[in-house]
């Protein structure tokens, strides 16, 4: 587990104390020797430490089974005077390798051509570096020595990264991340900025503000918006299935089959049964017996039958009082 970066090589005091024979690479890739890792160089600027720089460092730890790895970074004076000038200082890319898993040890100040002094002071086995020939100090490859002699291990570049790629990036956005510099707080001074330059900056800076608001306030509009819609869908729904259920319930009560038809019909009987009750039989005694017509008295005028005329009239009168005479 590790628990603290790794140590300087001026500062350490593990130093290897086994006798330190040459080696091949087919040995080293068996485990031997069995006393003492295999120690491995590699070397570079590592300026704006990223993936690819730990790529090949992790490539260089894990081609033996057993390896130490020493890591050589070089100065600001000899990278400055060889390659350019940095975007980190020396003590940033030290402190950068120091705190990287793959590495064991950080040699500063290291030499931009290796010596066998060199070599032999740091009891290197083999020196891990991609393949392309590197030319500088006046030389095609500054590995070829190392190749010859046959300690040098090939690593893999990783494409699509590198510090001149992020540089690249930096110079293409410059407005962009000095924009963002002077609003984090940064001055014109600092960043280099005319004054011009900076006011055109915080001019686009309070552009953007009113635009994040603008967005904002649509953002928020759209989702009461839908939230509206949203409660509309549910109250419609709700009120479809009361009505469905009013109109079923209603439909139950006074359709054509429904429970206060059957209620009226029945109310309707029992009252046509109190006013008017069942006649009898027609097999009944009483209704078979024809009453006795009794002769109406003499006196009794049928009213049915009218004289036709007066004298009529008066013919009967003179009849209806021979009679009382006879009787008296």
């Amino acid at each position: 587990t590790l628990t603290a970066p790794a140590p300087f090589a001026d500062e350490t005091s593990c130093q290897c104390q086994a006798p330190h024979e040459k080696l091949t690479i087919a040995q080293a890739r068996l485990g031997t020797p069995v006393d003492r890792p295999v120690r491995v160089y590699a070397d570079g600027i590592f300026d704006l430490f990223h993936a690819g720089h730990a790529r090949a460092l992790m490539q260089a730890k894990t081609l033996f089974p057993n390896s130490y790895l020493l890591v050589g970074v070089c100065s600001d004076d000899l990278t400055h005077k060889f390659k350019g000038f940095t975007v980190m200082n020396e003590s940033e890319r030290y402190e950068a390798l120091r705190h990287c898993r793959y590495v064991d040890e950080v040699i500063r100040d290291a030499p931009w051509t290796l010596t066998p002094e060199f070599l032999e002071k740091h009891k290197i086995d083999f020196v891990a570096h991609d393949d392309i020939p590197y030319s500088s100090a006046g030389s095609d490859d500054v590995y070829k020595h190392i190749k010859e002699a046959g300690m040098f291990v090939p690593t893999q570049r990783t494409e699509g990264i590198s510090t001149s790629d992020i540089i690249t990036r930096i110079v293409r956005d410059y407005d962009v991340y000095a924009r963002r510099n002077l609003q984090r707080g940064y001055t014109a001074k600092e960043l280099n900025v005319s004054f011009i330059n900076e006011k055109k900056y915080r001019f686009q800076n309070q552009v953007d503000k009113m635009k994040e608001k603008v967005k904002n306030v649509e953002e928020k509009s759209k989702e009461f918006v839908y939230k509206v819609e949203e409660k509309s869908h549910d109250l419609i729904q709700k009120w479809e299935e009361k009505s469905r259920e009013f109109i079923g319930n209603f439909l139950e009560l006074f359709g054509p089959d429904g429970a206060w038809k059957q209620m009226f019909q029945e109310r309707s009987g029992r009252m046509l049964q109190a006013f008017s009750p069942r006649q009898s039989p027609n097999s009944s005694p009483t209704r078979g017996r024809s009453p006795s017509r009794s002769p109406s008295p003499p006196w009794v005028i049928n009213k049915t039958s009218p004289p036709s005329s007066p004298k009529a009239a008066s013919a009967s009168l003179s009849s209806m009082s021979e009679g009382d005479e006879d009787e008296k």
